[in-house]
C-alpha cells in the first residue's frame, strides 16, 4: 500500500530513547543541541509578528515566483551582501527544505544523483528519497581548517550526477568556501553540465571577517547556480516559513530553469500571503534581528575556546561561522556510548558526530545558540566527564 520511498527505519536510537525517557521522568536536561532561536530567548519581537496582521494579507493574488515586493526585498538583501541578483530571478518557497525538493524535481529524474558534503546536516537523504533521487557524498577534510577535497569531488561525478550541493558555511563544521574552491567547483560544474545548489542560510553568522571567503555564489558565473536562503536562519524566524531561491549562471540555462521552476512553484503555491507582504519590512529590520543571535553564537564560541585549555582531552575544531561547534574527543569510547553516558550521568544532551555523517570517530557537536548560563554549565560538565 505504501511507497518504498517512505520505508525508513523509524526505530529510535539509544540517545533518542534516553532523552525521551528522561523528559517523561521530569529529570532536567542541559540541552546543547537546540537549534531553534525561539526556544532560547531569541524569539521574534512582537512588533515583527504584528506585521503579519496587515489587512493586505487577506487578499489572495498569487504569483508563482512570489509577490514582486517580497522578491525585490530579497534582491536588496543580496545587494547588502555585495551580490547583484535580479528580483525576476528569485523564486520564493516556504522553506529551504521545500526549495531543495523543487530543485531535485527540476534537475533530476528518478535514480539520478546529487553530490552532498560529508559531514553535513542529515536532511539530504530524506529529501532525496522523497524525490526518488540518490545522494553521494564528497568529503570535507580537516587539516587545521576545513576544506573541500576537490579531487574527491571531481572523482565522485558520474553519468548520473545532476547537481553539487554546497552548504556555505557548512553545518556543523562552520566552514566557508574559499574563492579558490568556489572557482574550481563552478568550473567543474560548467564542464560536466552540473547544476550548483548553494545553501547560504548561515552566511551572515561569521565569527570574524575574512576577505578570502565566499559568502554567496549568486552571480552569473559559468555554471547554473541556485543560491538558497530564508528567514528561518537569517532573521531567526523559523515560524514564518519564507525562503528563496536565487537563480544565476549562463543566461540560456538560467532562463530555462526559471521557466520550469515557475511551473513547479505554481503547482504548489505554498508560501502564505501575509509573510510575503511582511517580508520587505522584516528584511529591512534584518540587522536588528540578527544582532542578538550573532552576539549569542560569538559569545558562546569565545567561551568554548577559553574553556578548553591546552591540557583538555577535547579539541574544538576551527570554525569560521555558523551556529554549531565541533569537538574532537579521544576515541576511547564509541560516540553513542559517550553521548548516552553524558546524558545519563551529567544530564547534558549533545549530538554525536555520526549524526552529521562524520567519516570517523570521535566527535561531539554542540549548538552555540544555548543561553550563556546553560551553555557554560553544560560545557563544564562535558569537560569534567572527558577528564575522567
Amino acid at each position: 500500500m505504501f511507497s518504498s520511498r517512505t520505508r525508513w527505519d523509524r526505530a529510535r536510537n539509544r540517545l533518542a530513547t534516553l532523552t525521551q525517557e528522561r523528559r517523561r521522568s521530569g529529570l532536567p536536561i542541559i540541552d546543547l543541541t537546540v537549534s531553534n532561536p525561539s526556544a532560547v530567548g531569541l524569539g521574534a519581537p512582537a512588533d515583527v509578528l504584528a506585521l503579519l496582521g496587515d489587512g493586505a494579507g487577506a487578499e489572495y493574488a498569487p504569483d508563482p515566483r512570489g509577490l514582486a515586493a517580497a522578491r525585490e526585498a530579497v534582491a536588496q538583501d543580496f545587494a547588502r551582501r555585495g551580490h547583484q541578483v535580479a528580483a525576476d530571478g528569485i523564486v520564493l518557497s516556504a522553506s529551504t527544505s521545500e526549495a531543495y525538493a523543487w530543485l531535485f524535481k527540476l534537475l533530476c529524474d528518478p535514480g539520478d544523483v546529487v553530490l552532498v558534503p560529508r559531514p553535513s546536516y542529515p536532511l539530504f537523504d530524506f529529501l532525496a528519497d522523497l524525490e526518488c533521487v540518490e545522494t553521494r557524498c564528497y568529503p570535507l577534510v580537516y587539516e587545521g581548517a576545513w576544506h573541500v577535497d576537490l579531487a574527491a569531488l571531481e572523482e565522485a561525478v558520474t553519468q548520473q550526477t545532476r547537481a553539487v550541493v554546497l552548504v556555505n558555511p557548512n553545518n556543523p563544521t562552520g566552514s566557508y568556501l574559499s574563492r579558490t574552491e568556489a572557482d574550481r567547483i563552478q568550473g567543474l560544474c560548467a564542464r560536466r553540465g552540473l547544476a550548483l545548489v548553494s545553501d547560504e542560510v548561515f552566511a551572515d553568522f561569521d565569527f570574524r571577517p575574512d576577505p578570502a571567503r565566499v559568502t554567496s555564489l549568486a552571480a552569473d558565473g559559468p555554471a547554473l547556480t541556485f543560491a538558497l536562503g530564508g528567514l528561518s536562519k537569517s532573521c531567526g524566524l523559523p515560524q514564518l516559513k519564507l525562503a528563496w531561491i536565487a537563480l544565476s549562471g549562463p543566461p540560456d540555462l538560467r532562463d530555462e530553469a526559471l521557466a520550469r521552476l515557475e511551473i513547479v512553484a505554481d503547482t504548489y503555491l505554498s508560501v502564505g500571503t501575509p509573510v510575503q507582504r511582511a517580508a520587505p519590512e522584516i528584511l529591512r529590520r534584518l540587522p536588528a534581528l540578527q544582532a542578538p543571535i550573532a552576539a549569542r553564537v560569538r559569545r558562546n564560541h569565545a567561551a568554548l575556546q577559553h574553556a578548553v585549555g591546552k591540557r583538555s582531552p577535547l579539541t574544538p575544531l576551527a570554525a569560521a561561522g555558523g551556529w554549531s561547534a565541533v569537538l574532537q574527543v579521544p576515541a576511547t569510547l564509541p560516540e553513542e556510548e559517550r553521548v548516552c553516558g553524558l546524558l545519563e550521568s551529567e544530564g547534558v544532551l549533545v549530538h554525536p558526530g555520526f549524526f552529521f555523517d562524520f567519516a570517523s570517530e570521535a566527535y561531539l557537536v554542540v549548538s552555540l545558540l544555548a543561553e550563556p548560563a546553560v551553555f557554560d554549565a553544560g560545557l563544564a560538565r562535558v569537560l569534567a566527564a572527558a577528564a575522567h
